[in-house]
């Protein structure tokens, strides 16, 4: 598995959720950063995401004499999240991978929870849409199915992380 940041699995996750697979709008928590510009350029690199054509305004990242350009998760970049299952991710080619379970929001914060350096409320937050309250709930409710979930802090934001999975 690629080592991802903080920053790139947000990205990613973020895309990940989207019917469209866009990176843009960009989360409220990374929009306008040096940092997110830099994990663009990174995520662009490494083949996680790819420029494309777009007509939608919204998810235009930049304008190149009359084309306007979006930058939107490829197969790669699903795979190095773990979100396969998503809704941006080519048709299933057989009957096994027609069965094969979607990605849900729930998936993704139990996929951020289970990397080593876990996840922060901004991050779980970033790649689910919900609010403060409702990602905390989630977490409540991944307890109460058997997860034990750690707590620790990391620049001064409290991380979580799932130490031993239902």
């Amino acid at each position: 598995m690629p080592k991802l940041t903080d920053s790139h699995t947000l990205l990613l996750a973020h895309a990940a959720q989207r019917d469209s697979g866009s990176l843009f709008p960009l989360p409220e928590a990374l929009a306008g950063t040096a940092r997110t510009i830099k994990a663009i350029a990174s995520l662009l690199r490494q083949g996680f995401v790819a420029e494309q054509e777009t007509r939608v305004a919204a998810e235009i990242a930049r304008q190149d004499d009359d084309r306007r350009l979006g930058v939107f998760i490829t197969p790669a970049g699903l795979a190095a999240i773990n979100a396969g299952g998503s809704s941006v991710a080519s048709e299933p080619t057989s009957d096994a991978d027609a069965a094969a379970p979607r990605t849900t929001k729930v998936s993704t914060v139990v996929a951020l929870l289970e990397r080593d350096e876990g996840a922060t409320l901004p991050d779980l937050i970033a790649a689910t849409g919900w609010l403060p309250h409702t990602t905390r709930a989630a977490l409540t409710g991944l307890r109460k199915k058997g997860h034990v979930i750690e707590r620790t802090r990391r620049d001064e934001l409290t991380c979580y992380r799932i130490v031993r999975s239902a």
